[in-house]
């Protein structure tokens, strides 16, 4: 469920809301937060005092196997 974060600080960016919420995986979400939040955009880089971000939710981690190889076997 997407949550809805308010500006509370000055020199905040999406970029470092999605980081302060999701952690490094939260670049993850640039591109569809600016889907979610039309006009965002068109703030500027640092968003305004006050300003509501509706963030989406991280997808799912998949788990992914590689064969490890050893060099020395």
């Amino acid at each position: 469920m997407p949550e809805a974060v308010t500006v509370r600080g000055e020199d905040i960016t999406l970029e470092l809301l999605l980081w302060r919420c999701h952690g490094v995986r939260g670049r993850e979400l640039v591109s569809a937060s600016f889907d979610a939040n039309p006009g965002l955009a068109a703030k500027g880089a640092f968003l305004p005092l006050g300003t509501v971000v509706s963030l989406p939710d991280l997808p799912a981690l998949t788990s992914s196997t590689r064969k490890v190889v050893s060099l020395f076997d």
